[in-house]
């Protein structure tokens, strides 16, 4: 499968986007894995990547993926948590993006690692997460996700999607950046005056809540075990602790005005309590 250009949409700025990013963030994150872990694994003193690696113990665990297994992960980016889950596991792993570029280092990554006849990456039209069109039904025995479905205008067609080539009784387990009322701000309009520059800056057409995840997973006929809010408790700092804020802005890299702005927009959802991440646990009926 090769990436294909769909008309300048959303889609295709998502790709723009992490063209830029993949050298952005390999010097402010240099772990292989760019996504949250959840706040018990930080209060338990837990660093970022160690939070990050729990949370990929979580949803192998969650999904019950065997040795024997396919698994289908959606957005895998540089390939750091397919690669992890693949070693946990011994499962096989497809990881799919619409980035040529990620797809080139994930493929390095699986290699240096010896994980090449385990975790396989390829680059998907930019419209292809719509349908998942190159499988069959029930080609899959699990599908993983980490804070990739957010970037997708119609959220309603991956996951139904999703549903049709999992196996019944497969399991989908992701994590995901969500939106919430938090303190003083709680009506949609108060929200969104704040999670928009978060969504400019990220290249995100909204950023659903919880309660919009679970009844999308309902709708395309999954069983939802796990629909929660990471960070109930309080703000959600999660994987950019307040000590590698000056990282961020001091990075000067291609596009690095995007970064700046990006941190600065998230830093002020983070404080204002509207921005989350939650965890997704949903089973296909046998």
């Amino acid at each position: 499968m090769t990436s294909v250009t769909n008309g300048g949409g959303i889609e295709e700025t998502v790709r723009g986007y992490y063209n830029a990013a993949i050298d952005a963030y390999s010097v402010m994150m240099p772990q292989d894995a760019w996504h949250h872990g959840d706040e018990r694994a930080h209060e338990a003193g837990l660093s970022s990547e160690e939070a990050a690696l729990d949370m990929q113990r979580q949803l192998v665990a969650a999904a019950g993926i065997t040795a024997d297994d396919l698994v289908l992960d959606f957005g895998s980016g540089v390939g750091g948590a397919v690669v992890t889950m693949a070693e946990m596991t011994g499962a096989r792993f497809i990881g799919i993006s619409n980035n040529d570029a990620l797809t080139a280092k994930a493929q390095r990554l699986a290699a240096a690692r010896g994980l090449a006849d385990k975790a396989f990456f390829h680059s998907v039209g930019d419209t292809e997460y719509r349908t998942l069109g190159a499988w069959p039904d029930g080609a899959f025995a699990a599908i993983t996700y980490q804070e990739s479905v957010v970037h997708l205008p119609d959220k309603q067609a991956f996951f139904n999607a999703a549903f049709r080539v999992l196996r019944p009784g497969g399991t989908l387990a992701a994590v995901d950046w969500i939106q919430r009322p938090w303190g003083e701000y709680r009506s949609p309009e108060q929200i969104d005056a704040v999670m928009s520059e978060v969504n400019r800056a990220f290249c995100i057409p909204y950023h659903a809540t919880v309660e919009q995840y679970r009844d999308m997973l309902a709708s395309a006929g999954f069983t939802v075990r796990e629909a929660i809010d990471l960070f109930p408790s309080g703000p959600c700092w999660g994987s950019t602790p307040e000590d590698e804020r000056e990282k961020w802005l001091a990075y000067e890299g291609d596009r690095n005005d995007l970064f700046h702005d990006g941190k600065v927009a998230l830093d002020a959802a983070r404080a204002a309590g509207v921005f989350s991440v939650a965890k997704l646990v949903a089973t296909k009926p046998a």
